[in-house]
């Protein structure tokens, strides 16, 4: 991949030092501190994320999240000869692993995340004979493209799950999407708000209410979030898919596979196999 490939947008994020002696709590945290919390947050963790978990995403592998669900298999953006010449942008990508599995499908795929050392890693991985993928850094609440200009979006775990405003995400991207155009993403299961994020049997006991949408935060000695997560129930991430111009075509909860047997956070195969860790939403532009 050349580095005319890659395009830089909205460069005013956090310092991306080291952050030490975060503070978890639960407060209210706006757009624009989520903004800057998710991009330092990323940038510090990259390297670590990449290291952790590269070997479960592969270079050019498409998952939908710690379970397994391969697109390979469950073809939710559609049959794998339909994405042939599809322009298609991926939210959130990260390292562009997902973006990497549509271009070697034949569709022109744009990688665009936040945080700038994710997207240096795509560089990276895309450095090998691997198809290449354009790459761009920009929020997803402010999407950097002409109208109408994809047939596709789609989001493995990237950017809904930490932005203050999931209808304006929504909103751009139906903008963006040409008509009849589907937008596929994946979260956190809402369910899992009620539970403790481990991964053993203290995290099958509810403790606390599934109802409160009070945003996750992790702050600084100074009070400055260094890394946010939003809540919103079902019934909130249907509406705002709604809100957001699209119609939802289904709703997918994956289940654990018995092949899989890693740790994932607070996902395992123990709490896989008795309540739902990611929701799929599969919508279509009006």
């Amino acid at each position: 991949m050349n580095q005319e490939d890659y395009a830089s947008e909205d460069a005013n994020g956090a310092d991306p030092g080291s952050v030490e002696d975060a503070r978890a709590t639960r407060r209210d945290a706006g757009e624009a501190e989520s903004s800057r919390a998710s991009r330092g947050w990323w940038d510090r963790n990259a390297d670590e994320y990449q290291s952790e978990h590269g070997a479960f995403l592969g270079d050019d592998r498409f998952v939908w999240g710690p379970e397994g669900l391969d697109e390979a298999d469950a073809a939710l953006l559609g049959p794998a000869a339909s994405l042939k010449d599809k322009d298609i942008l991926e939210i959130g990508a990260g390292a562009a692993q997902c973006s990497r599995w549509l271009a070697a499908r034949g569709a022109r795929p744009v990688a665009l995340d936040l945080s700038h050392r994710q997207l240096q890693h795509a560089l990276r991985i895309g450095g090998s004979d691997l198809p290449a993928v354009r790459l761009v850094e920009a929020d997803a609440g402010r999407l950097p493209f002409r109208d109408g200009s994809f047939d596709l979006a789609c989001s493995a775990y990237g950017a809904v799950p930490f932005v203050a405003d999931p209808v304006t995400v929504m909103r751009e991207v139906h903008r963006v999407l040409r008509p009849g155009g589907r937008w596929v993403f994946s979260v956190t299961h809402p369910v899992r708000w009620a539970f403790p994020d481990e991964p053993g049997p203290e995290g099958l006991s509810v403790a606390a209410s599934y109802f409160d949408r009070t945003p996750y935060v992790e702050q600084d000695e100074e009070g400055r979030a260094v890394y946010v997560e939003h809540h919103r129930t079902l019934g909130d991430r249907v509406r705002d898919v709604v809100a957001g111009g699209f119609r939802l075509l289904d709703l997918v909860e994956p289940e654990w596979p018995e092949w899989n047997h890693q740790e994932w956070g607070g996902w395992s195969p123990l709490r896989g196999n008795l309540i739902p860790g990611t929701a799929i939403f599969v919508c279509e532009r009006d």
